[in-house]
């Protein structure tokens, strides 16, 4: 952790969401005028996309079916450590992107599924904000988590998180429905043994339910709606957060536990801008006084 260089980390599955989570931090860091650097999770992958999917043969042929992004094996988690902890120090560190698509590629006139060159962040930025999936990640290899400053989980349902998964996967990536489901069966142990403890780590939690039938998730034909579904938010630590000015600003909610309060789906976002705003000025304060 660091007060003149502080870390935010949002941290979750792939489906779980965590990129409309990323929007609602890019809202507040634009109202208050804060300059964050960007830290994409996906670009601590280890292979590009050609290489991964070698691997992944490599790895069946040898009888492993479970070969993941999700593991240690394909992320380079020792250098993920290595930039938070020079960041909280300096401010520095180098950085990359992960081209998903075309439309992200063409303009560095690369293949998608490949990597940018690791270019040095720019001086002058106020906090560094991580998207990806190991923000909370601690193992042999490295301790990501202590180098966070909060830390936030995005865990819907694991059914949701599947439907959410299937229909991203289907018409944003052009993915058969045999072939995501082949990939969540083959991520399954590494999600278990090192997505899942993350959230036990996390500061807040954004956990979302439906509230409509998703016991099959694999013929769902969309993805339940934010009306159609509660969020509960778990503080692990409860001191210091104005329950009563909550529950005041989102209507129809509760607190289910001490640590727990449950919202209306709708209002996960303006949640989120209740919750975060303060404690990121607090940071900004604290960067101050240093």
């Amino acid at each position: 952790m660091s007060i003149k260089h502080p870390i935010i980390a949002v941290t979750g599955s792939s489906g779980a969401g965590t990129t409309t989570v990323m929007k609602s931090f890019q809202h507040i860091f634009r109202r208050e005028g804060i300059k964050a650097q960007t830290v994409e999770g996906d670009s601590f992958h280890r292979y590009d996309r050609k290489t991964m999917r070698e691997k992944m043969k490599q790895a069946e042929a040898a009888g492993n079916r479970h070969l993941s992004h999700f593991g240690p094996d394909n992320n380079l988690f020792a250098e993920l450590e290595a930039l938070f902890r020079t960041y909280g120090e300096s401010g520095r560190g180098k950085v990359r992107r992960y081209l998903h698509d075309a439309g992200e590629a063409e303009p560095y006139k690369q293949e998608p599924g490949t990597f940018t060159p690791w270019e040095d962040i720019a001086s002058g930025t106020d906090l560094m904000f991580y998207e990806g999936l190991h923000g909370g990640y601690v193992g042999p290899d490295a301790d990501v988590a202590r180098h966070v400053d909060l830390l936030v989980g995005v865990v819907p349902i694991i059914n949701l998180e599947w439907i959410q998964k299937l229909h991203r996967d289907k018409s944003l990536r052009g993915y058969s429905q045999e072939a995501v489901v082949d990939t969540i069966l083959r991520r399954m142990p590494d999600y278990v043994n090192y997505i899942v403890p993350q959230f036990s780590r996390t500061h807040v939690n954004f956990q979302r339910v439906p509230t409509v039938d998703t016991s099959n998730p694999f013929i769902a034909a969309d993805i339940p709606s934010a009306d159609e579904s509660m969020v509960v938010i778990r503080f692990a630590n409860p001191k210091g957060i104005d329950f009563p000015y909550l529950l005041s600003m989102l209507h129809d909610s509760w607190m289910s536990r001490p640590n727990n309060i449950v919202v209306p789906g709708g209002k996960m976002g303006l949640a989120m801008q209740l919750i975060f705003t303060p404690m990121i000025l607090r940071l900004m304060d604290l960067k101050k006084r240093a």
